[in-house]
């Protein structure tokens, strides 16, 4: 089973930026991190957990939600096993839990049911 330990979610300012960061273990399968699609998630307070971004194995392809609108970058680094979301340009609306799992490949859906404790970003002033 694979353990995912996410963070670097705090309190912001709207227009501010944070790093977050994903660190993956554990697979059973024995399967490396770079063998996985990855991706970020949220879920604010009330609403249903959506998709934020994907990457791919290499990290050459990336897609994100519609609501990014160029303010958010995803990357990986599969020497550490960790995988990033960059946020700029913060908004209120962007206040979430944040989550990183892995996801079916050239898809956005996790490959997982099952979630990491996640990391909260609090975007306001």
């Amino acid at each position: 089973q694979v353990q995912l330990v996410e963070s670097g979610g705090t309190l912001v300012q709207p227009g501010g930026s944070l790093k977050l960061s994903c660190e993956f273990s554990g697979p059973t399968d024995g399967r490396a991190f770079s063998n996985y699609f990855m991706g970020w998630f949220r879920q604010a307070p009330g609403k249903e957990r959506e998709f934020v971004a994907t990457i791919s194995w290499d990290g050459g392809i990336t897609n994100y939600g519609e609501f990014v609108k160029g303010r958010f970058t995803i990357s990986r680094d599969n020497r550490k096993n960790t995988v990033y979301l960059q946020m700029n340009n913060l908004q209120p609306e962007d206040t979430a839990v944040y989550y990183c799992n892995t996801v079916k490949a050239w898809t956005t859906q996790p490959l997982s049911g099952d979630w990491g404790q996640g990391t909260q970003v609090t975007v306001s002033s």
